[in-house]
């Protein structure tokens, strides 16, 4: 395998890898919204994953699958542009990771306030339990809660897997742009190569094999 090739397979393995980890990072819980209601009822610890909390994440890591594929499909400047889309992509899953703290301040804030702000705020596919008995494994239901919660920031490692998944994608795009169009096209294998041109069909060649009446469109290998 020549160099050129081998860093094409790396560089396309990076940015599939990257966007894997992304969207495996956000599948699992980034927090825990606790509450505790008045005696009787018991306490609530749900699950919040980070799909929920940054749903723009995973989309991106998608797409950058999508430009990928693109990488594999095109050459010279337009595999260079495809390139920059896929850095543009990454950076902007990173972008969306770190900016949510935002959303888990706005949960905090929610969980603060109580009763219907809490329901509204984690209303949706939820795919943690609840140790009052809840359903869970991502049923959808609205959450009504009864007493003041807390967030439970759980997800530091699954957080900073997403963030080097978007950066593993950002490399993979600047290494696209910048050596994308010396690295080998995806329909080069079935290109057919030129037909050999029959010996003696120059110009020079054939007068002399007409002079000596020979025929110059025929092999020597098939005369007799």
């Amino acid at each position: 395998m020549s160099a050129t090739r081998r860093e094409f397979m790396l560089v396309l393995l990076a940015g599939a890898v990257g966007a894997g980890l992304v969207v495996l990072a956000v599948r699992q819980a980034w927090a825990h919204a606790t509450f505790t209601p008045p005696r009787p009822l018991p306490a609530q610890d749900i699950a919040v994953t980070g799909q929920q909390l940054v749903p723009l994440a995973s989309a991106l890591a998608l797409a950058a699958l999508a430009c990928l594929a693109a990488v594999i499909a095109t050459r010279s400047v337009l595999r260079r542009a495809v390139g920059i889309l896929l850095a543009v992509r990454g950076g902007a899953t990173g972008g969306a990771v770190l900016a949510s703290r935002g959303a888990w301040a706005g949960l905090a804030a929610a969980l603060g306030k109580g009763g219907g702000a809490v329901g509204g705020a984690l209303s949706g596919p939820l795919g943690g339990s609840t140790t009052s008995g809840a359903p869970s494994g991502g049923a959808v239901h609205e959450i009504v809660v009864a007493g003041p919660g807390q967030v439970i920031m759980a997800g530091a490692p699954w957080r900073a897997a997403a963030i080097a998944g978007a950066v593993a994608i950002v490399l993979a795009g600047v290494a696209t742009a910048w050596r994308g169009p010396r690295w080998p096209v995806m329909s080069a294998r079935f290109e057919r190569s030129s037909p050999a041109r029959p010996r003696g069909t120059d110009s020079a060649s054939m007068w002399e094999s007409l002079s000596r009446d020979v025929d110059p469109t025929v092999d020597d290998s098939t005369r007799t």
